[in-house]
């Protein structure tokens, strides 16, 4: 009877763990310099569910490593759009890019 306990056990316990893998996904944003790489990092990093967000400044890509359990990537595209920053599909609002810095506001053609 331990035995099948402890199976079933062990068995739970590596479904749970497969459960919380993280992902990483990559986000394409129109953000224009470091002050702004701060101010999306500074925002994703904090999240519960983030573990990991850096933005390359070149690129304008932003990496994230997430555990899906706890957040989804629409959530954290629509976070990043929130800050003024477009994030893939995910357009900002103008009211938000209006909030950065006259230096950090995207060139908008719309």
């Amino acid at each position: 009877m331990k035995t099948i306990i402890l199976s079933l056990f062990f068995v739970l316990l590596s479904t749970v763990s497969f459960a919380q893998k993280s992902i990483t996904s990559q986000i394409q944003t129109n953000a224009q310099c470091g002050d702004c790489k701060e101010r999306i990092e500074g925002e994703l990093n904090y999240i519960k569910g983030i573990k990991f967000a850096e933005l390359d400044d070149q690129t304008k890509i932003v990496t994230v490593k997430y555990d899906p359990g706890k957040i989804e990537l629409l959530t954290i595209k629509k976070t990043i759009a929130k800050i003024g920053y477009d994030a893939d599909e995910v357009k900002a609002a103008r009211e938000d890019v209006e909030k950065l810095p006259k230096c950090c506001q995207p060139n908008r053609h719309d």
